[in-house]
């Protein structure tokens, strides 16, 4: 039964009666739909429509909750904090709650708990006063989410530079498509409906040494086609240009990789 804290996420508080229409009008997903026991996984971005942080929504009673980054809790409090103008909202951070995750057969916790909405086998998280015995670390559910192709915040994107469709969000329930305007949807729905999209993450079976993240991906020909971003243990994902063959041999470093096809991703072009 797999389950541990992740002491790299925090937690963000929003309180006021305007929360759920201030969110609304920011990021990418459909924020009405967090309900209790129901999380929505969403993305802030920039005006021009760039990655600068994603996050977990989670509803209860008269606040939203949002599992965050911990390198990123003041940055978005204080960003988010600038779109308040007259709208009756608070935000802060909440040391007194951590967040966990569980998967596999591992029963999930009352109380401020869902489903990971991204893969039916992503698992839980649940934000808690006191984290519940934990029978697995950290890098027990780095891997688990590796597995599934899952990217990781900063790990796998950058600030102001990557798009949300390189990252699998549609795919992975991460934006709306009917909710109306947000913050940077333009060149989302663009990339989107004109088939734009270049480049994407994948999952690599990595063959030999982990390489850095930002290692250079290259074709046995030696044409680059992408950049390593994060890995563990064998397993890794990449940021590679489109076209991609699963299973074809490139190389990174002092290792091979075999890009895979999740089971969740469209298939490219």
């Amino acid at each position: 039964m797999p389950q541990t804290s992740l002491p790299d996420r925090a937690v963000i508080t929003v309180t006021g009666e305007d929360r759920v229409a201030f969110l609304q009008g920011l990021v990418s997903n459909d924020v009405a739909q967090a309900t209790p026991g129901r999380a929505v996984w969403a993305a802030l971005l920039t005006p021009q429509g760039k990655w600068l942080a994603d996050f977990f929504v989670f509803a209860e009673a008269e606040r939203l909750l949002l599992d965050v980054e911990a390198a990123q809790a003041t940055m978005l409090v204080q960003k988010l904090s600038r779109f308040r103008l007259r709208s009756k909202v608070a935000l802060a951070e909440a040391p007194e709650l951590s967040v966990s995750a569980g998967w596999g057969d591992a029963p999930m916790p009352p109380g401020i708990s869902a489903p990971d909405p991204r893969h039916p086998r992503a698992g839980w998280r649940a934000l808690l006063a006191e984290a519940p015995a934990a029978d697995a670390v950290p890098a027990d559910y780095d891997r688990h989410r590796l597995a599934l192709g899952l990217p990781a915040g900063s790990q796998d994107m950058e600030s102001e530079k990557s798009v949300l469709l390189e990252a699998g969000f549609d795919e992975l329930a991460g934006v709306s498509w009917s909710k109306g305007c947000y913050m940077g949807q333009e060149l989302t729905a663009r990339t989107k409906y004109r088939g734009l999209l270049k480049k994407r993450l994948f999952p690599v079976a990595v063959e030999g040494p982990l390489p850095p993240r930002g290692t250079p991906v290259l074709r046995e020909d030696g044409a680059e086609l992408g950049e390593m971003r994060s890995g563990q243990d064998g397993l890794g994902l990449a940021l590679l240009r489109l076209p991609v063959e699963a299973g074809q041999a490139l190389r990174c470093g002092e290792a091979v990789l075999r890009p895979t096809l999740p089971d969740w991703m469209a298939q490219p072009g």
